[in-house]
Order: structure tokens, then sequence, then C-alpha cells
């Protein structure tokens, strides 16, 4: 059900709009707790893409969601 929220946001808004940054961030730390770490992973990549080309690398959400990933690639 989060997904399809997640995705129908990203159509009306666009993936790089802020408001879906944040949800998109959001899923990804509920995937992540969930023990979900292969569609985590993949929710964080999608993401990071976007935060760089909207936030730019050197913004801290941006390196947050660098760090989180890269927890998320040693489970």
């Amino acid at each position: 059900m989060y997904w399809q929220a997640l995705e129908a946001k990203e159509k009306v808004l666009r993936r790089e709009y802020l408001s879906t940054l944040a949800s998109a961030d959001n899923f990804r730390l509920v995937l992540s707790r969930q023990g979900k770490y292969k569609e985590a992973k993949a929710m964080y990549w999608r993401a990071l893409e976007a935060e760089e080309k909207v936030l730019r690398r050197e913004h801290l959400n941006t390196l947050t969601g660098a760090d989180n990933l890269g927890l998320i690639l040693l489970s």
C-alpha cells in the first residue's frame, strides 16, 4: 500500500520533488526496520540517485542516505 502511494506521488509530483524524497526516505527506513533488506537496498539506491540530482552529493540528507545504504549493504 505504501509503495503504491509513493508511486502515485512520483507520477504527480515527480521523483525529484522534496516531498517525494521525504516519502521515499521514510519508506526505505520502514523496509529496513522490517528486515526487508533487498527491497530497502533498491529503495535506497533509487532515493539516493534522486537526492544527488536535487540536493547534490554534499547535502546532509544525501550523505546520510549514502551512509544508510552502506549499512544495508553490510546486512
